[in-house]
């Protein structure tokens, strides 16, 4: 099986155990039997769409990714990835509950925020958060967080995590 895969879900593909594979940014420009990639991106060939917004999404995205693998990789193998991450550990199943609320810019960050155990509310919110290409486009002038998006960012999904989730724990 021929498999391509987007350089943000490289790393996935990687550590599930898949050595064989192609990155492009489009992989609808290469040939291939199955592409990897963001659940937000669409191609025109077979493929498994996956979520690395927060640990638990990074977790079954390996678990997923692993099982199209030759060894299907158990949960033990997989929470040894996290063990340089401290964040990602920290959030990985966590059920954190803040009392503070916030106004969210972006689908991604929903995922983020709610599992980071903050509220969204469009109407009474303390911080209005954000990705950074929407800069200069959000309504309010206070208590703005900026998150960093795809663009400067790394392509590691634990180092995402761990920029954007030290991020919103300066807000508690």
């Amino acid at each position: 099986m021929k498999i391509v895969t987007t350089p943000m879900c490289e790393e996935i593909v990687r550590l599930a155990g898949i050595n064989n594979y192609i990155v492009n940014k489009h992989p609808d420009e290469e040939e291939g039997d199955l592409a990897i990639l963001l659940s937000e991106s669409k191609v025109k060939m077979n493929s498994l769409p996956i979520k690395l917004n927060t640990p638990s999404q990074i977790f079954e995205s390996i678990k997923k990714v692993s099982q199209i693998a030759e060894n299907e990789l158990s949960d033990e193998d997989i929470l040894a990835f996290f063990d340089d991450y401290e964040l990602s550990k920290k959030y990985l199943n966590s059920d954190f509950k803040r009392d503070i609320s916030v106004k969210v810019y972006s689908e991604f960050l929903k995922d983020i925020v709610v599992d980071a155990g903050f509220n969204i509310d469009s109407e009474n919110f303390e911080y209005s958060v954000f990705p950074d290409y929407l800069k200069g486009s959000v309504e309010e002038t206070e208590n703005l967080v900026e998150i960093p998006s795809h663009g400067d960012i790394s392509k590691n999904p634990f180092e995402r995590i761990e920029v954007r989730y030290a991020i919103l724990e300066t807000l508690i």
